[in-house]
């Protein structure tokens, strides 16, 4: 597997991406849209570099990640999770073969529910009041990060 091979290219891309957008939103809480537009414009070219067919391999696709963004947008309504977030778990689930994509959301709620328990203590030894924004890219990118290295995503290693 080459620095040719349009799986690594569009690998390193998301990694980079991902990276990026991690950071950002642990700054500023905060994910540009172009970011996340990126990851879902990317996914068809992953799509093709990968073989998969329209039916049902991309429709599958397609039913899975419309069905994640619709459940994370609840979270959004709710207050629970930032509009960026959502559109890059969206974004993200495009990539993700659904046993993977449901590991990579099983380990971006445990990264999550840390990172919140850790901002809540620095709020309270800081004596700081107020709500806590968590920079959930954050977990989202590193999740994303793990998956991406596993064996069911990343068949050719």
């Amino acid at each position: 597997m080459g620095w040719g091979n349009p799986t690594t290219l569009l690998l390193g891309a998301l990694v980079l991406l991902l990276v990026s957008a991690g950071i950002q939103d642990a700054r500023v809480r905060e994910i540009a849209n172009w970011k996340n537009a990126a990851i879902a414009l990317l996914a068809p070219l992953w799509w093709w570099a990968n073989g998969l067919q329209m039916w049902p391999d991309i429709v599958v696709q397609l039913g899975v990640a419309f069905t994640v963004f619709g459940l994370f947008c609840v979270a959004f309504h709710f207050g629970w999770m930032g509009g960026g977030d959502v559109k890059m778990i969206g974004a993200l689930a495009l990539w993700f073969p659904f046993v993977a994509l449901s590991s990579l959301l099983i380990v971006m709620s445990l990264i999550g529910g840390a990172l919140t328990i850790l901002m809540m203590i620095e709020q309270k030894l800081q004596k700081k009041s107020g709500g806590i924004e968590i920079p959930y890219g954050v977990a989202i990118a590193i999740a994303a990060l793990f998956a991406i290295r596993e064996p069911i995503f990343n068949q050719f290693t």
